[in-house]
């Protein structure tokens, strides 16, 4: 297939799927250009043209990231209940969602180097989905974490629970202690809903 095919805005989107199948199939140590564009069926020089870099590219693809994170958790919080904390649980269970969905993705954006943090595409999608979970605490508290201290140690107490609890489940660590592929999903959801409540236990 030819470069032209996707020239009317469709090459980046299509290099962009062949980067993220690359990245969970062969991982970011084997990650090129040049493999992407073989995946892609494009010329070596397409994705030079459209993203600079592996880094370019990889940056790209870990801000989508952050877009589809927010799509999981919009969509865990249309099917919650409305009151404060049953939305913060549900942002919560988006999180773990996505991550569980995109383990080699949810890593690039959180745990590798590669990316170039600094992008403004990469930056505004990761602070958008940081946002979602400070208004979620912001509901729950009443104030704002931004201005309130006791608010945003909240938000890094619940942030780091959610975040640990993907790490351990991706990696196959919570297998063991909490046997979640044994249970029904209520009572999977119930056990994850409780250990995301935590940090706001009292409130």
């Amino acid at each position: 297939m030819s470069d032209k095919t996707y020239h009317h805005g469709n090459l980046a989107a299509e290099l962009l799927r062949a980067a993220e199948r690359e990245l969970v199939l062969n991982g970011i140590e084997a990650f090129s250009l040049r493999a992407v564009a073989k995946r892609a069926g494009v010329s070596h020089g397409a994705p030079a043209y459209h993203f600079k870099s592996a880094r370019g590219l990889l940056t790209a693809l870990a801000a989508i990231g952050y877009e589809r994170l927010l799509e999981a958790q919009e969509a865990r919080q249309r099917t919650a209940e409305t009151d404060s904390k049953a939305q913060l649980i549900a942002i919560g269970l988006g999180y773990l969602d996505f991550a569980e969905a995109n383990p080699d993705l949810f890593r690039l954006m959180f745990s590798s180097e590669k990316p170039d943090r600094s992008d403004a595409h990469f930056d505004t999608a990761a602070k958008a989905a940081y946002g979602k979970l400070v208004e979620g605490v912001r509901e729950v508290m009443n104030c704002d974490p931004h201005t309130h201290p006791a608010a945003m140690t909240q938000v890094a107490a619940s942030w780091a629970i959610v975040h640990g609890l993907a790490d351990l489940m991706i990696s196959g660590r919570l297998d063991g202690p909490l046997a979640l592929n044994d249970i029904s999903d209520t009572d999977r959801e119930a056990v994850l809903s409780d250990i995301l409540l935590r940090p706001l236990a009292g409130r």
